[in-house]
């Protein structure tokens, strides 16, 4: 079965279609910074949404760090949706728009289960030039201002 044309309607959000690979640097809650290498992949089904799938591993021993799956709405104009869903017991629906290569989302609701870390706000700011992807994610886990909390540089595969 061949793969459907992508939707027109995902607008900007046919940039990030495709593999990415690269690393970053992060810190949680004031410790010590670590550094992570990172798969995503960003896929379409030819509806106007991408499903997404990431996953970090530390550099130091290859360990598994973090993944989160979901999707990537196109909402008309340069309006997006991002719903995912962490292992960590977190479900979060962010909104916001392209400004320009730019793509920044905002917490618009977090579900926490009872035994997961308390996460109350996540902000996204995702830039995309050509084969390369930089993106900075904030969080706040005790309901004040978000700080940040990961910033990497991702290269698109192939």
């Amino acid at each position: 079965m061949s793969e459907p044309a992508a939707s027109p309607e995902l607008g900007q959000l046919r940039m990030l279609i495709g593999e990415w690979e690269g690393s970053g640097v992060g810190s949680w809650a004031g410790g010590a910074p670590f550094r992570y290498e990172e798969h995503c992949s960003f896929r379409h089904t030819g509806k106007p949404h991408l499903v997404y799938r990431q996953r970090t591993r530390a550099v130091d021993d290859g360990r598994p760090l973090h993944g989160e799956s979901g999707y990537l709405r196109a909402c008309g104009g340069n309006d997006v949706e991002l719903v995912l869903a962490h292992p960590i017991g977190v479900a979060e629906v962010e909104v916001g728009a392209w400004d320009g290569a730019t793509l920044r989302l905002r917490t618009h609701s977090v579900q926490i289960a009872p035994s997961a870390k308390r996460v109350t706000m996540l902000e996204r700011d995702m830039d995309v030039e050509g084969d390369v992807l930089h993106y900075v994610l904030r969080m706040s886990t005790d309901g004040t201002a978000a700080v940040q909390h990961l910033e990497a540089t991702l290269r698109r595969l192939g």
